[in-house]
């Protein structure tokens, strides 16, 4: 069952501090539940991973192009949320020219797991992953969320057709 609020992790990103100089002018930084989502609207979509087909060709780059109009509705935030690390998000990010959404790095699964949104894709190599869905947060309470059908360990794949960014954004403009 997922929760009424988003439950309380800890994400560990990389962010950039150019007086560390060099050619990896990043550095870790901790953040929180509460950092990340307190007194904000926030949308996430989250997915199964960096580099996967149908995030890479269809969700991900949908959630980009819209990035202006959520914000017009008064988002604070996009954000993408997938069990990888930091520097696996960094890099796919860089690869398809994202800009403007958010990757955050659930790197030990821990936020997706308490969401109730951990699958086994261990058949496909995959490990443990986010289930696909998309969610709107104001103040840390879930206001509406968009889960794929049939969550369960080790689909063949995972569908993309409640958690796109325009069924989220029609959600939105209905208000």
């Amino acid at each position: 069952m997922t929760p009424q609020h988003v439950p309380d992790a800890v994400f560990h990103t990389r962010v950039r501090n150019p007086a560390l100089g060099g050619d990896n002018p990043f550095e870790w930084k901790t953040q929180t539940t509460a950092d990340i989502f307190a007194g904000k609207r926030i949308v996430v979509f989250a997915l199964p991973g960096a580099f996967t087909p149908a995030c890479s060709d269809s969700q991900l780059p949908g959630y980009e192009r819209l990035h202006d109009d959520f914000t017009s509705l008064g988002i604070d935030r996009v954000i993408c949320l997938a069990v990888n690390d930091a520097f696996v998000m960094f890099q796919w990010a860089k690869s398809r020219d994202v800009e403007k959404v958010f990757m955050l790095p659930d790197g030990n699964g821990e936020f997706t797991r308490k969401m109730g949104m951990l699958v086994d894709r261990s058949d496909h190599g995959m490990g443990l992953r986010s289930w696909r869905y998309s969610m709107l947060v104001e103040d840390c309470a879930i206001r509406k969320i968009f889960a794929e059908p049939g969550l369960r360990d080790n689909p063949d794949g995972v569908p993309l057709e409640r958690s796109s960014a325009e069924i989220m954004l029609d959600y939105l403009r209905r208000g």
